[in-house]
C-alpha cells in the first residue's frame, strides 16, 4: 500500500480486498508500422498481421490506465523490490486487425500470500485485460500474474 511517498506491504486481508479492483483502461490503435516492428522483432512474418497472442499483451498492458509503477504501488511493491512475471495465458477469440481500435479494460482477479522454504514470502497477483473492438466485441484476453518478494516480512 502507498500512504504518501512511504510503501508498506499490504496485510493479507488488504491484499484480498484489492481482488476485483478495475482497471482504469484505455484504447490503442494497432498502427501498421508497430505491428510490422513487432513481429519483425520475433520473427514472426508480418503477413500473419494481427493474429500473434503478443500483440494483444502488448497492447492490453500498454492501454490498462497505469503504468507498471502504478500497478505496483497499488500492492506496496516498486520495481526495485524485483516483481516478476509469472504464469500468462491469452485467449484470441478473433485476430486482431490491423488498423483497428481497441478499448481495453480489466481487473485484479486474484491476490493471494505465499512462503517458500527458500524465498520467503511473496504475493502472486493476478489481474486480466480484455480487448473490445470499435464495435463492442470481445476480441480477445490476457490473464497474467506478477510475483512480489516480500523480503523480510513474516508470516
Amino acid at each position: 500500500m502507498t500512504v504518501g511517498t512511504e510503501r508498506r506491504t499490504p496485510s493479507e486481508s488488504e491484499l484480498g480486498a484489492l481482488i476485483g479492483t478495475p482497471f482504469p483502461g484505455g484504447e490503442a490503435t494497432l498502427e501498421p508500422w508497430w505491428v510490422h516492428l513487432v513481429l519483425d522483432s520475433m520473427l514472426a512474418d508480418p503477413a500473419d498481421g494481427g493474429a500473434h497472442p503478443v500483440l494483444v499483451f502488448l497492447v492490453a498492458t500498454g492501454s490498462m490506465g497505469w503504468s507498471w509503477d502504478e500497478l505496483f504501488a497499488l500492492f506496496g511493491a516498486s520495481d526495485a523490490d524485483g516483481p516478476m512475471a509469472g504464469e500468462t495465458d491469452t485467449v484470441v477469440y478473433s485476430p486482431l486487425r490491423v488498423g483497428g481500435t481497441y478499448r481495453v479494460s480489466g481487473e485484479i482477479v486474484s491476490a493471494v500470500r505465499k512462503v517458500g522454504r527458500r524465498t520467503g514470502v511473496f504475493d502472486i497477483v493476478g489481474y486480466r485485460l480484455d480487448l473490445h473492438d470499435s464495435e463492442g466485441a470481445h476480441c480477445a484476453s490476457t490473464t497474467n500474474s506478477i510475483v512480489f518478494p516480500r523480503r523480510g516480512e513474516q508470516l
